[in-house]
């Protein structure tokens, strides 16, 4: 990703490698990325911000495919599994993960103004924590920290609007 990264940033860049990355996985894996999984993953990668279920569902209408929410979530749980995606608990939405590749906990910048994550993935402070988990004797499945704040952006135009 950070190869794509310099040489094409763009959204839709973005988008074609988590998909080509999905596909590559998931045949390894031994599991199907269906049509409807691809779908729901490129809505996903295709939004500027995290999307609940019901707008990834409103998507799907707009493509002019019936469905239910039963059947996002199925969608959802699977792309879950195979750590193709990440769900952010305080927002209740779900985000393309940039390292597909390893099963990993996460860390995330979270704007409230604007919805933008950014997703820190710092080894370090992993190992932080599994390490302070088993100091304690606690058995930690998996981790995710979501911090909430406000990105440079907001935090300039909340400044200008302040003066």
């Amino acid at each position: 990703m950070d190869e794509l990264a310099q040489s094409d940033p763009s959204p839709a860049a973005e988008t074609r490698w988590a998909l080509a990355r999905a596909a590559t996985l998931c045949e390894q894996r031994g599991t199907r990325l269906t049509d409807l999984r691809k779908r729901v993953l490129e809505i996903i990668w295709s939004s500027p911000v995290p999307l609940g279920a019901y707008a990834i569902l409103d998507v799907l209408r707009d493509d002019g495919r019936q469905g239910a929410p039963p059947t996002v979530y199925r969608a959802l749980d699977f792309l879950l599994e195979q750590g193709l995606i990440h769900r952010l608990a305080t927002l209740n939405v779900f985000t393309g993960c940039r390292r597909p590749d390893s099963f990993h906990g996460g860390q995330f910048l979270i704007c409230r103004d604007c919805g933008q994550v950014d997703e820190l993935n710092n080894p370090t402070v992993e190992a932080l924590l599994r390490a302070e988990a088993a100091s304690r004797r606690f058995d930690a499945l998996s981790q995710m920290i979501e911090v909430l704040g406000r990105c440079p952006e907001c935090r300039r135009e909340a400044e200008s609007h302040a003066r």
